[in-house]
């Protein structure tokens, strides 16, 4: 039987482990100055300049990996997005891809129990119903989503796999454990936990589609975001897309939330989103600031109601805001950081 770790000695050999990696990544032919990027949507178009009304040459599938050689902002806009990406074989506009990397990782032997929290460190893996790459498979998992595993398994190829506990169905599949990162305590320390209450602040523009952080009146973070789309009335599920405008404050905060339809499947357009990271409720009906792995064209409404941000941004506002969750919890409820939206 395995050796059980208390929570603290867990979090401690974690940091050491994650110190002391000596694995590199492996070579990456063509890899551009500005590193890969994943191709986020059904598709996309390359185009002969950075422009959508330049020529289309070829449509670039879903995950396919593309080498970015330049950053380029461009005069045809779209003005709320102009950043366009040369690539190989000409340009790509930015919206529609996630800037990625390949950052393989020692398997940890040892989870504490109830488990503990990770991120994909790779630019996708796919999960399966048990450990073993012949099983059925399941979601695809994105760079730096995140997921709760519960513990280590030997695969039937001989590697070893974690065990991930999907948080909304409840539910247990598995990854190569080599694909995802667990995520040490300091990356999660609170961020000014000395400013109170009273003094913090969130405003969110719909209209510039904007979100500024204050405290004590000072500014301390603004970026662009996505809002939801506007909608006459309740969807399908009852919850209208259109971000709700009024004075609210962060009720509930978790690191990672299966957003989406709920459903158990391997098709990779389903809308079926596991692992949505950083995520802070702010609206009874689930409306929330979160990091967004499936689009980076901020600066339009693009989301089901919540505020999308750039994943990074989310979470140090996470971190920022209170309730503070502590590194061992999977969520926290309370009164916290108010956040106007107008």
């Amino acid at each position: 039987m395995a050796q059980q770790l208390s929570r603290r000695e867990f979090l401690q050999a974690a940091g050491l482990a994650l110190g002391g990696l000596s694995i590199k990544p492996p070579p990456l032919d063509g890899l551009g100055s500005f590193g890969l990027g994943r191709v986020a949507a059904a598709w996309i178009n390359l185009y002969d300049e950075p422009s959508f009304r330049s020529r289309r040459l070829a449509e670039i599938g879903r995950d396919e990996l593309v080498s970015l050689q330049a950053r380029e902002t461009s005069d045809e806009g779209p003005q709320y997005n102009p950043v366009w990406f040369r690539v190989p074989d000409g340009y790509v506009h930015s919206g529609d891809l996630q800037l990625v990397r390949w950052l393989p990782q020692t398997p940890l032997e040892l989870l504490p129990e109830g488990g503990a929290l990770f991120e994909v460190s790779v630019p996708y893996t796919r999960s399966y119903v048990e450990a073993d790459p012949t099983a059925p498979p399941l979601y695809r998992l994105y760079f730096e989503s995140t997921a709760w595993v519960e513990g280590v398994a030997q695969g039937a190829d001989g590697r070893a796999w974690y065990r991930i506990l999907d948080d909304l169905l409840r539910v247990r599949y598995f990854v190569r454990a080599e694909h995802l990162r667990c995520i040490p305590p300091d990356e999660l320390t609170p961020i000014a936990p000395e400013v109170p209450l009273r003094d913090k602040r969130i405003e969110v523009s719909l209209a510039r589609q904007e979100l500024l952080a204050y405290e004590a009146g000072r500014l301390v973070l603004r970026t662009r975001i996505s809002s939801g789309i506007p909608s006459n009335g309740p969807t399908i599920n009852g919850i209208p897309t259109t971000t709700p405008s009024g004075r609210f404050y962060i009720n509930l905060k978790t690191p990672l939330r299966h957003m989406g339809n709920g459903r158990l499947t391997s098709d990779l357009e389903a809308y079926e989103l596991p692992g949505v990271p950083w995520v802070s409720f702010f609206h009874a009906t689930g409306v929330a600031f979160h990091g967004t792995y499936w689009h980076t064209d901020f600066g339009r409404p693009r989301s089901h109601g919540c505020v999308n941000m750039r994943t990074e941004e989310a979470k140090w506002l996470y971190r920022w805001t209170m309730p503070v969750v502590e590194p061992t919890q999977i969520s926290r409820s309370g009164h916290g950081t108010m956040v106007d939206v107008a």
